[in-house]
């Protein structure tokens, strides 16, 4: 039985097409469902695919750079063994005398002992070579733990270890490439992405600024292109990628405007209560693991969101399906330009530092260009949060096929009347958009003033 082919998935309502800017795996390697086989450029970030099927991967179909269509065959698979039909005994083939031999014997053993792509791809990030390394799994294959295991210990060589500067830093595989371009030098770069890797970003901007890291008195060699092609070259090309983005949201933007019936609702809500239980909380925890008012926010949507279901669900071939888990989607900003909105899954059922916790996690996953296809294909209802840039209200254009966007500007104080006695409060203005197709004011507003609710009492959150 022959297994389909890899094809291009959609990573978003909006996408059309994907650029594949980095192959994680080799002809030859073997894939299971979901292993990382590529790194996919949406146009409004790189994203990383996985593996669909199972089985042998035979070839790629297209080249690094090359921009496809959604659902076009991309690497071609082959069955597993027990897919290839039986056929007449193979004529035996004499050993080689450089197999029979010990050392031979011991790179057969080698060849033998496949690393599945997860685990190169870990071992790469993690910068361990898997062919010094004592496989723990069966018949000696080497596990993510030993991987993880070999990377807490450090370098396992008998020949003695190199010196710091000698040794390459950890590097994603888009920065190495651009430094072979930018002629940057990635030992002087010190990584701003996980665990202190370069990114590409850190290559680009040691790019501009190259000139001046030079040592004083020291003189660039002249090149056929000249360095200032080269930086100008790549400007050009984050200048186009930035306009290629902004046409991409623009057109979403534009078709959701054109197809959706939107109406608007805002509330300013007291947050008095729910920021002294913030304080009160914060005061027991590490400073890297405290709370701040968006994590109370995302908390009290995602509760809202799952008690008026007209608000949480997609609108799909001129029905609304309505969807029983909460997948938030969180608009974060991107370093180089643009907006993306990948979900944090099931977040109803998230208490605030979880949602603390897997808000940090997407935004830094985001901005390195590392989220998964599903964070980017089903969110159920998006929220935005323009505080930390001094807005104080944003009505949002909802992402389609979702069907509604909340928005929260900052926490600003503000005179307020409790009971008869005026006082200075801390308030929020939350806004709705919301489609007509599936709601009215009076479910929307039942959902704001939930949201409203429910921050007066964060201990329930």
């Amino acid at each position: 039985m022959r297994v389909p082919d890899l094809r291009m998935p959609s990573l978003g309502a909006d996408m059309e097409r994907g650029k594949v800017v980095e192959w994680l795996v080799r002809p030859g390697d073997y894939v299971h469902r979901g292993d990382l086989i590529a790194e996919v450029d949406t146009e409004k970030t790189v994203m990383e695919i996985e593996s669909f099927e199972e089985g042998v991967l035979a070839e790629y179909l297209v080249e690094l750079g090359q921009t496809v269509p959604v659902g076009t065959p991309i690497a071609r698979v082959t069955g597993t063994p027990a897919d290839v039909p039986a056929g007449p005994p193979a004529t035996p083939i004499a050993t080689p005398p450089d197999v029979a031999s010990p050392d031979g014997a011991a790179a057969t053993a080698a060849a033998e002992r496949a690393v599945p792509p997860p685990i190169r791809h870990l071992a790469h990030r993690l910068d361990v070579d898997v062919d010094h390394i004592d496989g723990t799994g069966p018949a000696g294959a080497v596990t993510r733990a030993d991987v993880e295991a070999a990377a807490s210990a450090g370098p396992r060589s008998s020949a003695p270890p190199e010196p710091a500067a000698a040794r390459p830093p950890r590097s994603s595989p888009r920065a190495r490439r651009l430094a072979d371009e930018l002629g940057v030098d990635l030992a002087r770069l010190t990584g701003t992405g996980p665990d202190g890797a370069v990114i590409g970003d850190d290559v680009r901007r040691a790019a501009e600024g190259r000139l001046e890291e030079r040592p004083a008195g020291a003189v660039p060699a002249p090149t056929a292109g000249g360095d200032g092609a080269d930086v100008r070259g790549e400007r050009a090309r984050a200048a186009e990628r930035t306009a290629s983005l902004r046409r991409a949201i623009g057109s979403l933007m534009a078709r959701s405007k054109r197809e959706i019936p939107h109406y608007y609702l805002s509330t300013t809500i007291d947050l008095s209560s729910a920021l002294e239980w913030m304080r009160d909380e914060n005061a027991d925890l590490p400073l890297a693991e405290r709370l701040v008012p968006a994590a109370l926010l995302l908390a009290a949507s995602a509760r809202a969101a799952k008690q008026v279901p007209e608000m949480n669900g997609l609108f799909v071939d001129g029905a609304f399906r309505p969807s029983d888990a909460v997948h938030l989607g969180v608009a974060v900003a991107l370093r180089g330009g643009g907006l993306v909105a990948p979900a944090i899954h099931d977040a109803e059922r998230l208490a605030p530092g979880e949602l603390m916790s897997a808000l940090r996690d997407v935004v830094a996953r985001a901005r390195a260009g590392r989220l998964r296809r599903t964070e980017m294909s089903d969110p159920t209802i998006t929220v935005t949060n323009l505080g930390d840039l001094g807005v104080e209200s944003v009505f949002g254009v909802i992402y389609a096929p979702q069907v509604a966007l909340v928005g929260f500007g900052r926490v600003v104080e503000r005179p307020w009347a409790i009971e008869g006695l005026l006082g200075v409060r801390p308030v929020v203005t939350a806004t709705l958009s919301a489609d007509h197709r599936v709601s009215d004011g009076l479910r929307g507003g039942r959902f704001l003033a939930l949201v409203d609710e429910l921050l007066q009492k964060p201990e329930e959150l």
